[in-house]
């Protein structure tokens, strides 16, 4: 074979190995009994704020820990502790998505994605509606 045919075939399959280990790396949103049963594996969960539950923020005692409820899709409802500071208009979210593990029954969560309502919504509508007239 020549030498070109064989740096071929290393850099083909370094590409393979690559793109193997990307797509292990790619993750879908599970629900709280999904990471109890893996328990330590990272996992993205959905939910929303359970607002009949007390959220706990005492930035003056330790600004990055907070602790709330969330209701997956499920409607399976788990304490989340957050290391981190309490995000903007948390309590306004219509969804989040978090991402960490879950431990005994608490789920750890190092990122917090928040779906907020749109601040145009209401413009949009009313826009739709003059148009109709």
């Amino acid at each position: 074979m020549k030498k070109t045919n064989i740096i071929l075939l290393v850099v083909i399959a370094i590409a393979i190995g690559v793109i193997v280990t990307m797509v292990g790396d790619f993750s879908t949103y599970e629900t709280f009994a999904t990471a109890r049963e893996k328990e330590g594996k990272e996992f993205h969960v959905i939910g929303k704020l359970d607002t009949l539950q007390v959220m706990h923020y005492d930035p003056i005692k330790d600004a990055n820990l907070f602790s709330f409820y969330v209701h997956d899709k499920t409607g399976e409802s788990h304490k989340v502790i957050f290391y981190g500071a309490k995000p903007t208009d948390f309590e306004k979210a219509e969804s989040l998505v978090l991402t960490g593990k879950m431990e005994g029954n608490e789920f750890h969560c190092n990122k917090i994605l928040m779906k907020c309502p749109s601040k145009y919504k209401d413009d949009q509508v009313a826009m739709g509606n003059k148009e109709q007239l």
